[in-house]
C-alpha cells in the first residue's frame, strides 16, 4: 500500500518510468545509455533544492513573507503581496518550492480573516505566479536548469530571451489581482521560530548554489560541500529534498535519450519543431508536462530560444502542464475538499487566457 500511495503521489514520476521503461523494451539497454544522463543537470538541482530544505526547516521564507503581509492591512493589497512573494520566490527557490511554501501562509491569512471567498483565485494566481515567475532564471524551473546547462546559454542571453514573456506575464497576473475589492483586515500573528546562525550559514549555502548554476564554480564542489554541510546541521533537510523528482528528470533522460534514437520519432518531431518551435514546445506541455517536454524537445532541435519560451509558457494551461499545478491543485482540494468542480473550470479559464496572450504576444515579438 505504500509503495501504491507513493507512485499515486507522484504521478509524474510514475508516467516518466512506464515512458522509460516502454523505450527500453524498443531501445535495448547498451553503453550509450550513460550518455542519456546530464550529471551536472541532476547535482544543480540537488544542491539548490537541498539548501531550499534547510531553509523551510527554520521557517525562513514563511516569517519573511508573513511579516511583508502584515504591513497590508486590505484584501487587494494581501493578495498582490502573497502573490508577488510567490512569484519572486519562484525565482529563487523554484517554482514548486515557492508554492509549498506559501499557499499554506495563504491559507493562513485568508481563512483567519474571514476570507475564504478569494482562496480558490489567489491559489491559482500564486500558480500563475509560480510558474510564470520562474521562468526568468535558470533555476527558477527545472526545465531552465535543464536547457540552460545542455545548450550552455549564457546568462545575458537567457534574460534577454525570457524578459518579454515575464514582462507580459507580471502585467497580467498584476491586472487579475486589482479585481479584488479592497476590504479591510486584520491578519493575526503564527507562532514561528528562527534561527540568526543558521540562517547566515545557509545564505551562504544558497550563495555557492547558485555560482554553481551560473557556472562560476565547478558543480562537483557543492555535491561535497552542500550535503555535508547540511548533515552535520540539520540532516533532516537533506530527506526533505524532493528525490522523486530527481529520479523523474533521470527517467525521462532515458525516455528521451531512447527517443531521440528512433529514425521516424527523430523524423517526426524535427519537423514539427521547424515549422514552430514555440507552439509545438507549448501545445507539448498540456500533454506531457513542461519538464519531459523540455528533455524530450531539446533531442530534437538546436534552437533552443523559442524552445525555452515554449516550455515556460506552456506551464499555463491544463492541470497536468506543470507538476506545480498540481501541487496547488493538491493544496486546494486539502482545504475545499467539496470545490474541486468549481476549482478546475476557474483554473481552466485563467490559465487558458495565460497561455493564449502569452503564445500570440511572443510568436508576434518573435516575428519582428
Amino acid at each position: 500500500m505504500r509503495v501504491l500511495r507513493f507512485f499515486k503521489n507522484n504521478i509524474v514520476l510514475t508516467i516518466s518510468l512506464c515512458a522509460a521503461f516502454a523505450t527500453a523494451l524498443i531501445v535495448k539497454p547498451d553503453r550509450t545509455y550513460l550518455d542519456y544522463y546530464d550529471i551536472k543537470t541532476l547535482t544543480c538541482l540537488f544542491c539548490v533544492l537541498a539548501v531550499i530544505c534547510a531553509f523551510r526547516r527554520i521557517d525562513f521564507f514563511y516569517i519573511l513573507a508573513q511579516k511583508l503581509v502584515q504591513h497590508f492591512r486590505n484584501t487587494r493589497l494581501a493578495v498582490l503581496v502573497l502573490v508577488y512573494i510567490t512569484l519572486i520566490g519562484s525565482m529563487l527557490i523554484t517554482n514548486d518550492t515557492a508554492l509549498l511554501t506559501f499557499l499554506p501562509l495563504s491559507y493562513f491569512v485568508l481563512h483567519n480573516t474571514k476570507n475564504d471567498k478569494y482562496l480558490s483565485f489567489t491559489f491559482i494566481m500564486q500558480n500563475c505566479a509560480a510558474n510564470l515567475g520562474g521562468m526568468l532564471t535558470p533555476f527558477g524551473n527545472p526545465q531552465n536548469l535543464y536547457l540552460y546547462t545542455k545548450f550552455r546559454i549564457p546568462n545575458h542571453t537567457f534574460l534577454s530571451i525570457m524578459l518579454p514573456p515575464f514582462l507580459i506575464s507580471v502585467l497580467l497576473i498584476t491586472l487579475c489581482c486589482l479585481f479584488v475589492k479592497p476590504e479591510p483586515l486584520t491578519i493575526p500573528d503564527q507562532p514561528t521560530h528562527s534561527d540568526p546562525k543558521r540562517t547566515v550559514i545557509y545564505g551562504l549555502l544558497f550563495v555557492l548554489a547558485v555560482a554553481i548554476v551560473l557556472r562560476a564554480l565547478p558543480y562537483w564542489i557543492g555535491l561535497i560541500v552542500i550535503p555535508l554541510t547540511l548533515f552535520f546541521l540539520d540532516c533532516k533537510a537533506l530527506k526533505m529534498i524532493d528525490y522523486p523528482l530527481l529520479l523523474t528528470f533521470a527517467a525521462f533522460f532515458t525516455f528521451s535519450g531512447n527517443m531521440a534514437r528512433m529514425e521516424s520519432v527523430q523524423s517526426l518531431f524535427s519537423a514539427l519543431l521547424q515549422k514552430n518551435t514555440l507552439l509545438f514546445s507549448a501545445l507539448s506541455c498540456q500533454v506531457i508536462s513542461n519538464v519531459p517536454a523540455a528533455i524530450l524537445l531539446s533531442q530534437f532541435t538546436n534552437d533552443y530560444a523559442p524552445l525555452l519560451q515554449g516550455v515556460n509558457i506552456g506551464g499555463a494551461g491544463t492541470l497536468i502542464a506543470s507538476l506545480a499545478s498540481l501541487i496547488t491543485f493538491q493544496e486546494y482540494i486539502r482545504h475545499e475538499p467539496h470545490k474541486r468542480g468549481r476549482f478546475i473550470a476557474l483554473f481552466s479559464v485563467v490559465n487558458f487566457a495565460f497561455l493564449f496572450i502569452l503564445l500570440v504576444a511572443q510568436m508576434l515579438l518573435n516575428s519582428l
